[in-house]
């Protein structure tokens, strides 16, 4: 996998140290010298992830990453701080700032190649996740103003059958987080599947079980794909450690473990979820958008025009009968001349609600433009829709509409045109016409009322 990675260090050779390790493995790298400099080309450039120097004068790492974390427009970006500090309190402090991980001087090169690769994986999902955010501004939310959410009060499933382990890690944890301790692993795994939550942290030191095994098959649930994953690993466990990071584990801690730094890992983790979950909703939120009438909650044309083909083949190749209602609210003009458009929202509104509670669960309601509603009606044949039919436009007619608020009442009337599958070659179009001519039809024989379609 490659990815454009910009290395910050003002110190020349190790620039070009980090520069020739990571071109040997095919990754588009950029280069700065200045925490400042980072800070412009993440602004403007496309950047997949930040190897990050912390001793630079000016802007130091550490504000550096802050700033990075701080702007909603780069604070998706993995950071890697690359120090020679290597005392705990150091990566703490990295960790707060916003930092996903760190590398300690001389870089190893199975370290530093597996941990870009990870959080590059980690970047292209949530890079996915944003584009399609964006692409539509109708729900309200631009991700590009999406700051990164808190990371404290999150749900962690630890799994650890160590009881002098994992009763430590609770005690310091529960502080935070809430933790729920699972010291077996299958159970674990159906916790994560049943249960909602923000991170799990397995520990490779399980009695009976592997551990990566668990890893594995988290990733492999659709429910837990994308549950963050942090393993606790023994110091010689080196060669594990880095079979998990291509299981595609998010983070680790090396026994025995600080607290601090687990604090600090586990609200990075807990924050980068919540973020994903914001992207998805924004993502599905996106999707219904496309697909519904904002002002009805109905389906919209563009979906009738992509499921009518399908359900009109449906009922051609199996010889069963499908029923079309284009409807159309009587004098509309009238109603947004005299009372204004408010009044005709409300009217569309509740008429679309009325609509919706009338049909089975298999019917498609859909607002086709303006005043005009399609009920789509599988296995219905003509003389059950008209039924139907007379049934929505005696209710529409009996109960005036309120508008206003509920401060005025208007009598609406509605017509219909019913159309029916007759053979094996209707088509949409052609139902979609019989529809529209018995429903001109209606309108001609004086409104408020229903006509099937002359086939």
């Amino acid at each position: 996998m490659t990815a454009r990675v910009l290395v910050v260090d003002d110190i020349l050779a190790n620039v070009k140290l980090l520069e020739a390790r990571l071109t040997a493995e095919y990754f588009d790298v950029l280069t700065a010298v200045s925490g400042q400099d980072a800070l412009d080309m993440c602004d403007r450039s496309h950047v997949d992830i930040v190897l990050l120097d912390v001793m630079m004068p000016g802007l130091d790492g550490f504000e550096t990453c802050r700033r990075l974390k701080a702007n909603p427009k780069t604070a998706h970006i993995p950071v890697v701080m690359v120090t020679a500090l290597d005392q705990p309190a150091d990566r703490v402090q990295g960790l707060e700032a916003g930092a996903d991980d760190f590398l300690t001087k001389p870089v190893n090169d199975i370290a530093l190649l597996t941990r870009v690769k990870s959080l590059v994986r980690l970047k292209v999902l949530t890079d996915e996740l944003r584009s399609r955010a964006l692409s539509s501004r109708q729900i309200g939310m631009n991700s590009e103003g999406i700051a990164m959410p808190d990371g404290q009060g999150g749900r962690v499933l630890l799994v650890d059958d160590r009881a002098s382990s994992y009763e430590r890690m609770r005690k310091v944890l529960a502080k935070h987080h809430t933790v729920h301790i699972e010291p077996n692993p299958q159970e674990a795994l159906f916790a994560a599947a049943d249960q909602e939550f923000d991170l799990a942290i397995v520990s490779l030191s399980l009695m009976d079980f592997d551990g990566l095994r668990l890893c594995s098959q988290l990733r492999s649930l659709e429910r837990t794909r994308h549950l963050p994953v942090l393993i606790l690993v023994e110091p010689e466990e080196n060669a594990r450690l880095l079979r998990g990071l291509d299981l595609g584990v998010n983070d680790y801690l090396v026994r025995p473990i600080d607290t601090n730094e687990m604090l600090a890992r586990v609200a990075t983790q807990v924050r980068r979820k919540r973020y994903s979950d914001i992207l998805r909703e924004s993502v599905e939120q996106t999707m219904e958008m496309a697909i519904t009438d904002a002002l009805t909650g109905l389906y919209n044309r563009r979906y009738l025009e992509g499921h009518l083909s399908t359900l009109v083949d449906q009922a051609t190749n199996r010889g069963r009968p499908l029923s079309l209602l284009l409807t159309d609210i009587d004098f509309f003009k009238k109603v947004n001349d005299t009372y204004g458009h408010d009044a005709g929202d409300d009217v569309l509104r509740e008429f679309g609600e009325r609509l919706r509670r009338s049909v089975r669960g298999i019917d498609m309601a859909c607002r086709f433009g303006g005043e005009e509603f399609v009920l789509v009606m599988p296995d219905t044949d003509k003389a059950y829709a008209m039924l139907i039919a007379e049934r929505i436009r005696q209710r529409v007619e009996a109960e005036p509409i309120p508008v206003a608020g509920g401060r005025q009442h208007l009598g609406v009337t509605i017509s219909v045109g019913v159309a029916t599958v007759e053979s094996a070659e209707d088509t949409p179009e052609t139902l979609m016409k019989r529809a529209d001519l018995a429903l001109y039809e209606a309108k001609r024989q004086g409104r408020n009322r229903v006509v099937a379609d002359a086939a």
